[in-house]
């Protein structure tokens, strides 16, 4: 063996000592993380109106993740924190309504929060996320049904600078008198069923 072999095949032993058990390099590889886009996220609601129709809200605030292992499609760790001031109808009289003690209380309470530490599949790309919502300082279960439309490099801008992105619908729905939201309930001029429309991109960070 040449002097030159000598110092290689040492540091070749050395790096089979350090690397073993260790198994294959993917093996290391976990979820990444999706932190929500805010210039495409909508989170809206539907609720009766004296049971004429329904009447349409959006919340204009929101922050986000998840984490997604994007092999398996295995989703876990999802939050969604809410400002609840942002609420808009497109009516201010009724925003600010709402923004009082009757309905979401922001100065007292100023942010909704639904978590869930994993969920389940229910199709190719559909899921059952059984999480907690917290409002008006309760936390009750809440179930999301959601479907990953697309998971894929983003179209638009410079080539190095495009983000990973998935985007993702959401459907839910909760009684608000279970958070002691109770105006209107009793006597019928706002519906006690909430329901919830998410439509989100988030990028991989």
């Amino acid at each position: 063996k040449s002097p030159a072999a000598a110092p290689r095949l040492t540091w070749l032993a050395l790096f089979a000592v350090l690397t073993a058990g260790f198994g294959p390099v993917q093996g290391l590889a976990e979820p990444a993380r999706f932190e929500l886009d805010p210039e495409h996220l909508t989170i809206a609601f539907l609720v009766e109106h004296i049971g004429y129709a329904k009447t349409l809200g959006v919340f204009r605030k929101a922050t986000g993740h998840f984490s997604l292992d994007e092999k398996s499609g295995e989703l876990s760790d999802v939050r969604i924190v809410v400002d609840s001031a942002s609420v808009d109808t497109a009516h201010a009289a009724r925003d600010e309504h709402l923004r009082k003690a009757d309905f979401l209380d922001v100065r007292r309470f100023p942010a909704m929060v639904f978590t869930a530490k994993s969920a389940r599949r229910s199709g190719e790309r559909s899921y059952l996320i059984d999480g907690e919502l917290e409002l008006l300082g309760r936390k009750r279960p809440l179930r999301l049904e959601a479907t990953l439309n697309k998971l894929d490099r983003y179209p638009i801008g410079p080539p190095l600078l495009k983000p990973f992105v998935a985007g993702a619908s959401a459907r839910g729905r909760f009684k608000r008198s279970e958070f002691g939201m109770n105006y209107g309930v009793v006597d019928g001029l706002v519906g006690d069923e909430v329901e919830l429309i998410i439509e989100l991109e988030a990028q991989r960070k």
